[in-house]
């Protein structure tokens, strides 16, 4: 694996571990920090050994604190649309791996935090986490995805009220409104996410990268959902996992999917 300076990665098992690791920042985003995580985020899509993706923040305190205002306080209106299109490039590849991507929030998630939580395929968070879009207290949107994805999780009205008002709500009211899965303790968040990641590796891997295309083409403008599905499920059919799933279901045993 490549070296970063504000990542921890390791593989556990065939499950990337990829942590934010800048502790004495809140872990907050910086270019630097966005840039290695598309790299990370590369391997991931590369590394035929990587067969899902866990992302999380250093320490107790936060997941991602937001983004770092000493760099977004120097922007102006032709840079600030360039540093907006970077951080949703490199959060649209973590939305679109085809290997499940969960977040697994502990302390603070708030701002690019927040997107960066949103932009995984599913959220577990300590009863600890804290959630929030409060771009608007500095003059801002958020601009990594947040208007967008929140919208799609949570629905326009709160969706509306919680970026409108900068308010930050607790893990229980994140899972009440659909932001998040699950909640957990401290403790138990990376055992949580662990046991719902390997619920979906021992499943089809072809199958579950079809999952996240056609979910995702309902939100894309430019994609017909039902036809994506009709495509993905002919492309399953022809698989040598579906002949597999199939054959197993049939014989009354355990599948051994190749992803192939």
């Amino acid at each position: 694996m490549a070296q970063y300076n504000n990542l921890l990665l390791e593989n556990k098992g065939g499950v990337l571990f990829i942590t934010v690791n800048r502790p004495s920042k809140m872990n907050a985003l910086n270019i630097e920090t966005v840039k290695e995580i598309s790299a990370a985020m590369q391997e991931a899509y590369d590394d035929t050994e990587v067969r899902g993706v866990i992302l999380m923040g250093s320490g107790e305190k936060a997941f991602v604190a937001g983004a770092d205002i000493s760099e977004i306080a120097e922007l102006n209106e032709v840079n600030g649309r360039r540093f907006a299109e970077r951080g949703q490039d490199v959060f649209s590849m973590i939305e679109e791996c085809p290997k499940p991507v969960i977040a697994a929030v502990n302390g603070f998630a708030l701002g690019g935090g927040c997107e960066l939580a949103m932009a995984c395929h599913i959220r577990v968070a300590s009863e600890n986490a804290r959630f929030g879009q409060p771009e608007v207290n500095l003059g801002i949107i958020p601009g990594y995805g947040g208007t967008q994805r929140l919208t799609q999780l949570v629905g326009k009205g709160k969706s509306m009220e919680l970026m409108m008002t900068g308010d930050m709500i607790s893990a229980a009211e994140a899972k009440e409104i659909g932001l998040v899965n699950h909640v957990t303790t401290s403790e138990g968040l990376i055992e949580k996410c662990l046991e719902i990641m390997q619920k979906i590796i021992a499943k089809a891997p072809l199958a579950v990268g079809m999952i996240v295309d056609c979910v995702n083409a309902w939100y894309d403008k430019e994609e017909h959902g039902y036809q994506t599905e009709a495509n993905s499920f002919s492309r399953c059919c022809g698989s040598e996992d579906f002949k597999e799933g199939t054959s197993a279901f049939l014989e009354k045993r355990k599948p051994e999917f190749k992803g192939e």
